[in-house]
């Protein structure tokens, strides 16, 4: 089958990717599409000719385009290869973010995009679904559909159909279904009222049949109200239930589900998703329909990947894998840790013949990371599964900056750049309470220098036409954030025990006033991002950190203000002896990651 790209869309392709203008200028272009799960280009004297299985696949062969001159093959090495975006941690990216962060997948090569909506779809019937934080309409997600199908790709929901449902507890109305935390009550008419609706509005929103329903992580399923209305129950066989009835909604509507993996192996095996015995798999049925989708984002050893996809296929020959686009820790991403974690990952696929990856951007504790962000991992990821032939600089092509600048970021989290460990210390040193004290014991003076060494290298993104630069601002203003309070505890607190009253004078009038004037540089490059890329509501919650961070910053100041006059004779917080870091048994920073705001910023509750 031939084409030549249809002057329509070849001139809509265009002017939503005016990178590619110069090089589709240059010679007459040959499309055929073909069943090769990849793409193939061959260059002749006068014509280059695409070969191409689906219309990501060809667009990438349309970036690769734009740096080699010889004839090239990619192919596939699984069916489907997506990536899952979390809409339910705060920040709901806006239909034209998402529209965007389609068109970067699609030029990678990408065939699926997923959104993970726990409460983040205005769903029938369930007016407080969704209120009131920035969620989807059907027709807002229809819309997206249709754009992501002109790229080549299946745009597809991730709900939740057992547990995680953590936003909707506030109302009496949803207590009704609610088992204890934010998990289902299995068995009540409410709950399955709430799915027939959910499911309803699924097939209304979603051109694709593929759905991911969740069901990870029910840990205390069973064990609320459901024991007091049924007793102790064998929880695994009460998952097995609710399974049951959701497969018989989603049927209605033809949907093919997948579910997360984790809870077989941990209601089999106590709690643990890894170890089980044989005679605990030969007690879980997973419905041959179901795909089961391992997730695992946390080891960069290919063999204990590969030791995991062997268990699973004791369960089921329906398996799926999802690895991790680290964006959930905090304002920075770990694209260098990702990146070997995938690798890993993807080789023991290939050794099991798994045809279909994700890789999840999750946002836990508010989404602090831009969408962008994770690009590096992607774009390198998605080479790995093509043969790794398209060059680097196709990542320079894509977006405007080069692949070493944006890996760079990882970096404002100390102690990071080999990328086989990582930390989320940019956060907790940035929320670090500058008189308890609680992380001081592992900052150093010398982190600093590593922090500023980001800068140089993200200096001049600022003056490209990226249309991402407005995120290397945001980096920028917390690193410069960051090089006057990540040790400044350290110094308050060694400066008033040895009562040298000339370091304390710096500190009240010079550094914490300039420190003030850096939280709303940083508040406000952060707040230009957040409102280009997501609905407004959940910004509210960062107003409020932040707006809390500099009023802290103040009434320090005024703490320590007072105590040079003579007003008080002592500062309570820094009488008590500092002791060590010590929320975990090992602090070392390589991999201390501390992501949970309302712990960091105070040992009270708030």
């Amino acid at each position: 089958m031939e084409d030549m790209l249809d002057k329509t869309n070849l001139q809509s392709l265009l002017e939503e990717n005016h990178w590619l203008k110069p090089y589709l200028n240059q010679k007459k272009i040959i499309f055929k599409q073909d069943t090769v799960n990849g793409y193939q280009i061959h260059f002749s004297d006068d014509e280059i000719e695409i070969v191409y299985s689906s219309i990501s696949q060809r667009n990438r062969a349309l970036l690769s385009l734009t740096t080699t001159k010889h004839d090239e093959t990619e192919i596939s090495v699984v069916k489907d290869l997506g990536v899952m975006v979390d809409c339910s941690r705060n920040a709901v990216p806006k239909i034209s973010t998402l529209k965007k962060f389609i068109r970067y997948l699609s030029f990678m090569g990408y065939t699926f995009l997923g959104l993970y909506m726990e409460d983040t779809l205005k769903i029938d019937g369930e007016p407080y679904i969704g209120y009131q934080r920035g969620a989807y309409t059907v027709k807002d997600i229809q819309e997206l559909d249709t754009y992501a199908q002109q790229y080549g790709i299946d745009l597809r929901p991730y709900v939740q159909t057992l547990a995680h449902l953590n936003q909707i507890v506030r109302y009496e109305e949803y207590q009704k279904m609610i088992d204890v935390d934010d998990i289902l009550l299995v068995g009540s008419t409410r709950t399955y009222t709430y799915l027939e609706n959910l499911f309803r509005t699924l097939d209304k929103a979603f051109h694709s049949r593929k759905v991911n329903i969740g069901m990870d992580e029910a840990f205390m399923l069973g064990l609320g109200k459901y024991l007091s209305e049924h007793g102790y129950q064998n929880r695994l066989e009460i998952m097995n239930q609710h399974l049951q009835t959701v497969r018989e909604i989603a049927s209605k509507y033809n949907f093919e589900l997948q579910m997360w993996s984790d809870m077989f192996f941990r209601l089999a095996a106590n709690g643990s998703y890894y170890n089980l015995s044989q005679e605990q798999i030969q007690k879980i049925k997973v419905p041959e329909d179901v795909n089961l989708a391992y997730w695992d984002y946390y080891s960069t050893d290919k063999q204990h990947y590969a030791d995991n996809l062997k268990l699973h296929k004791k369960l089921s020959q329906n398996i799926s894998f999802v690895g991790g686009a680290w964006k959930w820790t905090g304002f920075i991403p770990h694209n260098r840790y990702s990146i070997h974690a995938c690798k890993a990952a993807i080789q023991a696929c290939i050794e099991n013949h798994i045809d279909e990856i994700t890789f999840a951007a999750w946002g836990d504790d508010g989404a602090e990371t831009s969408l962008f962000a994770i690009l590096p991992a992607l774009f390198v990821n998605a080479n790995e599964i093509y043969g790794n032939h398209m060059s680097e600089k196709c990542f320079e092509v894509l977006t405007g900056i080069s692949l070493d600048t944006f890996l760079s970021i990882d970096e404002v989290n100390p102690c990071t750049k080999d990328g086989f460990t990582h930390n989320n210390a940019s956060k907790y040193f940035l929320y670090n309470d500058l008189l308890q004290g609680t992380f001081d014991s592992i900052a150093k003076s010398e982190m600093i220098n590593e922090i500023q060494d980001v800068r140089s290298k993200i200096s001049s993104v600022s003056t490209t036409t990226s249309d991402l630069s407005y995120y290397f601002d945001t980096v920028k203003a917390l690193i410069e954030l960051l090089e006057l309070k990540l040790n400044l505890g350290n110094e308050i607190y060694h400066a008033y025990k040895q009562n040298d009253l000339q370091a304390l004078n710096k500190i009240v009038n010079q550094i914490l006033p300039e420190l003030i004037k850096r939280i709303e540089t940083f508040y406000y490059a952060f707040k230009k991002q957040w409102y280009l890329e997501n609905h407004n509501q959940g910004f509210e919650v960062q107003a409020v950190r932040l707006g809390g961070l500099k009023q802290r910053v103040i009434d320090v100041r005024e703490q320590l203000l007072a105590y040079q006059k003579g007003e008080v004779t002592k500062i309570d917080e820094l009488e008590e002896e500092h002791l060590d870091f010590h929320y975990f048994d090992d602090s070392s920073i390589e991999r201390l990651n501390y992501n949970l705001w309302s712990h960091i910023v105070s040992t009270s509750k708030l």
